[in-house]
């Protein structure tokens, strides 16, 4: 099957950027009999990154199994913001890590940094082990902090925390790719999306070092709140915006003295 026979499938099939995934998919197969099922997969409306493997993110390039989370391209401004927060030697701790691509590519490059991850979904945490191999990198499978170590606390200097956070409602209204074959553990925030977050900021002042920081997203709607809410568990919030790409990272700090 050449390009434009794939391209044509694909297209039919409704993918908005069919000569672009054709020429990945055909650079990825391995050989026509994998190309083929790749396409069937894709047609059938899998994700992208599902049907090839691997996802690239920040500049890296992640392994993505089925069911796991894919890693978004707008969550970059979290993961850029991060390292600007981060020093060598320092403390990660990456909460719902999916692929473990944000706590990867916050840490590219630092020394002696701990970067120790963790979710609740035992595809994910398998995921992420892989994309972390070679590495002094820990993941733990768990709910939130209950699985961190408990050496940890007081100790992190930057929490990656990119929790669910669509309202259960809007659920529904997500692209069939990501709504049907991701898990949904990794989309569903509660009713107002900040389920998750309200948990997380519960316990993350007592987690994070003096002057740590937490960075979550939130949608515009939700930012208010989720400033309440991080405020009410100590911490100092404020909002880092790319207009760009309307993405909204929320930055909460806790403060270096009581």
């Amino acid at each position: 099957m050449n390009a434009a026979e794939l391209t044509a499938r694909l297209r039919a099939a409704g993918c908005v950027f069919a000569e672009e995934e054709a020429g990945q998919l055909l650079a990825a197969a391995p050989s026509p009999e994998a190309l083929a099922s790749m396409l069937a997969r894709r047609v059938e409306g899998f994700p992208l990154e599902h049907v090839l493997g691997f996802a690239d993110f920040a500049g890296v390039r992640v392994e993505v199994a089925d069911t796991v989370f894919v890693p978004r391209h707008r969550t970059e401004l979290l993961t850029s913001t991060a390292r600007t927060m981060l020093r060598d030697g320092g403390v990660v701790l990456d909460l719902c890590c999916g692929t473990g691509a944000l706590g990867l590519v916050v840490v590219r490059g630092f020394t002696g940094v701990r970067l120790v991850a963790t979710d609740i979904d035992p595809a994910a945490v398998a995921c992420a082990r892989r994309n972390l191999t070679g590495s002094a990198q820990e993941v733990y499978e768990g709910d939130l902090f209950a699985a961190v170590p408990a050496a940890l606390r007081g100790t992190v200097d930057v929490l990656l925390a990119n929790v669910p956070y669509v309202p259960t409602a809007e659920i529904a209204f997500l692209p069939e790719e990501f709504r049907v074959h991701e898990a949904r553990v990794a989309l569903d925030g509660g009713g107002d999306g900040l389920d998750v977050l309200r948990r997380v900021a519960a316990e993350a002042a007592g987690w994070l070092a003096p002057g740590g920081v937490l960075l979550t997203e939130a949608g515009p709607a939700q930012l208010e709140t989720a400033h309440a809410v991080l405020r009410a568990g100590g911490l100092r919030p404020y909002t880092v915006t790319d207009d760009e790409t309307e993405t909204h990272v929320v930055v909460a700090r806790r403060p270096a003295t009581a």
